[in-house]
């Protein structure tokens, strides 16, 4: 396919109607969460039912361009403290009624609560805000539960998915931003990749950002597909990914 281990600068929707339909093993990404964060060509505050409708179509290409049996993880935010529009519900009412499987929710555990600055109402039940501590996972499958593949290629250790089964994990968020108001960390990107695809599979993240689902996928020797409109978030990903093909090309000289 002539995506594979592209990094591909363009608007999603455009971009996604040129993958070919059931081709894409697993799908990994993290919208805009439409709270006005400061990414580089994106309007982060659009209307709300505007930003779901989008958003809509958005997933009715991830089913469409999904292998029968493919995943797709969506990482999304609790509510919020300011408007309390439970986000993560909306998404799953959304891609159920398109027909997709709701797998299971993990949670991420980001540890970031020593960072709190919002408590609502101090010391009393007149409005206190409960912060979320954490982020979810939503993790839906196309067609059914089983997703084919070679079994020799199924790559995570005994240890690794006795640990990642469990569904709390405990990740801290990343700190290397690369310009970026929310990357991914790698680790939660390794566990995706190895809990729930094959070596050689495609994966794709339609809001690639500065490309860790790229970069995670060439290490665990899966194929990637990122998209992204930010043209300086796309060579972001591009120096990244060349700069670990380089590491792990002298590694090989080096054995």
């Amino acid at each position: 396919m002539e995506f594979e281990n592209k990094i591909i600068n363009g608007d999603v929707l455009e971009v996604m109607k040129k993958i070919p339909d059931n081709s894409i093993h697993l799908a990994i990404t993290s919208p805009p969460y439409n709270v006005g964060k400061d990414y580089d060509n994106h309007n982060d505050k659009m209307d709300y039912q505007e930003y779901l409708n989008w958003l809509n179509e958005v997933w009715k290409e991830t089913q469409r361009v999904l292998v029968p049996g493919g995943r797709f993880a969506l990482n999304i935010a609790p509510t919020g403290i300011k408007d309390f529009v439970p986000i993560h519900h909306d998404f799953t009412n959304q891609l159920r009624k398109l027909g997709m499987k709701f797998r299971t929710e993990i949670i991420w555990y980001k540890q970031t609560m020593l960072k709190r600055t919002a408590w609502g109402s101090w010391k009393s039940p007149a409005n206190p805000h409960v912060v979320p501590s954490w982020e979810y996972v939503l993790v839906f499958t196309k067609n059914g539960d089983k997703l084919f593949g070679n079994p020799k290629e199924a790559d995570i250790t005994a240890d690794e998915f006795k640990e990642f089964s469990d569904g709390f994990w405990q990740i801290q968020p990343e700190r290397q931003r690369n310009g970026h108001p929310a990357p991914f960390p790698e680790d939660l990107i390794y566990r995706l990749i190895k809990f729930y695809s094959y070596k050689g599979n495609i994966v794709l993240d339609m809001f690639g950002g500065t490309g860790t689902v790229a970069v995670v996928s060439h290490k665990t020797d899966r194929k990637f597909i990122h998209i992204d409109i930010s043209k300086e978030y796309c060579k972001t990903a591009k120096d990244r990914l060349e700069k670990i093909k380089g590491g792990m090309s002298q590694q090989k000289i080096n054995q």
